[in-house]
């Protein structure tokens, strides 16, 4: 785990609107499934072994510390990759780089004794150009976790273990972890996501071909906190950390609910263990 920077926001969160605005995922929607399919690809190997190496390092947290935890809430996501994002199939960003991030909305959550409802932390990276996000895995420009500065020390501790494991750790070797002021204010259609001073971004559903909106299901990149979501796009999306000065608009959004805990996390990674034991198997003849 990065050590937490020193420096903090100085200004007192507001309470975020998300008990007052249910996400419906279950309304008329377009469905995207990409089921479980065999292939000899090099995608697939590339995909699954960015995956493996991901869950690894889960596993190396989780070998230290076998607290348990469940978390439920909404994920609201955005990148600056035009919609839908490319990188959760693998494919490259849309632009030279993929950079965004995903900040997780708990509505209710325990790690341990240790209650979390209401709380919030999110993560923010970047590709490096011509990359994919799988095949970049471990060398990603930046990797800077965000925590809800409202939350108690004891708190802060549980959110940074549990993002250790539901973000993306080991992504980049340059990391932080802040502590600031994550809000939400929700005005019809529209979300507008706050991370203090370094942040922002405001998405909306778009509407599918036949009522509703676009829903992905299982994309081939997809971990128990991105099994499903529905897709959208940015009107405004912004950034200034990590050396970074991003503008976007017109860009990926993505909107979800989520009830995840250690246990599903355990089994994921030892699902990949296995996809990637048969992905060894399946190339083997192709070497003769």
């Amino acid at each position: 785990m990065c050590k937490p920077a020193t420096h903090r926001v100085a200004r007192t969160a507001t309470p975020t609107a998300h008990r007052h605005h249910k996400i419906d995922l279950s309304a008329t929607c377009v469905a995207f499934k990409i089921r479980g399919m065999k292939t000899k690809s090099l995608f697939s190997c590339a995909l699954v072994g960015g995956l493996l190496c991901l869950v690894s390092l889960r596993a190396a947290n989780e070998a230290k510390d076998n607290t348990p935890w469940k978390i439920t809430g909404q994920l609201e996501e955005a990148c600056s990759c035009d919609a839908a994002c490319p990188c959760w199939f693998g494919s490259k960003p849309t632009k030279m780089t993929c950079g965004g991030g995903q900040v997780l909305f708990i509505q209710k959550g325990t790690y341990g004794k240790v209650k979390l409802d209401g709380l919030a932390m999110a993560g923010i990276g970047q590709s490096p150009e011509g990359q994919t996000m799988m095949e970049s895995f471990g060398n990603w420009n930046f990797a800077y976790n965000y925590i809800d500065e409202k939350a108690t020390p004891e708190q802060r501790k549980a959110l940074e273990a549990i993002a250790a494991k539901v973000l993306t750790p080991g992504a980049s070797k340059k990391t932080e972890t802040r502590y600031v002021p994550i809000t939400r204010k929700i005005e019809g259609k529209n979300h507008e996501i706050a991370l203090g001073q370094y942040g922002t971004f405001r998405g909306h559903l778009i509407e599918g071909g036949m009522g509703g909106s676009p829903k992905i299901v299982n994309p081939p990149g997809a971990d128990p906190l991105h099994h499903e979501y529905a897709q959208g796009r940015t009107s405004k999306m912004t950034y200034s950390d990590a050396d970074q000065n991003w503008s976007w608009d017109n860009s990926n959004y993505m909107l979800g609910t989520f009830t995840i805990d250690n246990v599903e996390y355990e089994k994921y990674a030892a699902g990949l263990a296995q996809k990637m034991a048969q992905t060894k198997d399946d190339k083997a003849p192709e070497k003769k």
